[in-house]
């Protein structure tokens, strides 16, 4: 059998709570339509749904510093060169992710006058764009259809672990465990 290099305690921790953030932003946002617009719970969910974006926002920052502090552990057996390269495209997307979906989540609350407010006050985060109905739209739809496609990049992650560690039989998931 090979040796077992995996990411360090950290970069585990950040990948998986970043997990559970991603699975909890994406039910709140869905699960908002169980309730009537201008309901508590319908705002909740939505308020709910901007913070875990937030959060994201924040935690990429720290996983970023610590995946260019320490890099990632070697795959055994290497990949052929075409899945090593879909590897970074497909981490290079992820990453991207991580930061321009809770930038337009913001823009699109601040221009639509959607206050975020910090949770459990009636204190809002200060918005830094005025209202624009016209560019909230535009940028609602594209922060939708981001997401949207996103479900597929996710899937595909997903799955492309699943095929390392079941088929391929490589170390892929077990340096993140």
């Amino acid at each position: 059998m090979f040796e077992k290099a995996r990411y360090t305690a950290s970069l585990r921790r950040l990948h998986w709570l970043m997990a559970v953030m991603i699975a909890l932003a994406y039910l709140a946002i869905e699960q908002r339509n169980l309730f009537e617009r201008g309901t508590p719970e319908r705002f909740a969910m939505v308020q709910s749904h901007f913070w875990l974006g937030i959060g994201i926002f924040v935690l990429v920052w720290v996983r970023l510093q610590q995946r260019l502090k320490h890099g990632a552990p070697r795959i055994t057996p290497a990949l052929p060169g075409w899945q090593n390269g879909i590897s970074h495209l497909m981490h290079v997307a992820l990453y991207a992710f991580f930061i321009v979906m809770p930038i337009l989540g913001m823009l699109t609350a601040w221009t639509d006058g959607k206050a975020i407010l910090i949770p459990f006050t009636d204190i809002a985060l200060p918005a830094l764009l005025a209202e624009n109905k016209d560019l909230a739209h535009q940028l609602e739809e594209l922060h939708h259809d981001i997401g949207e496609a996103f479900y597929w990049v996710i899937g595909f992650h997903i799955v492309a672990a699943l095929y390392h560690h079941f088929i391929r039989k490589d170390d892929t998931l077990v340096r993140m465990r």
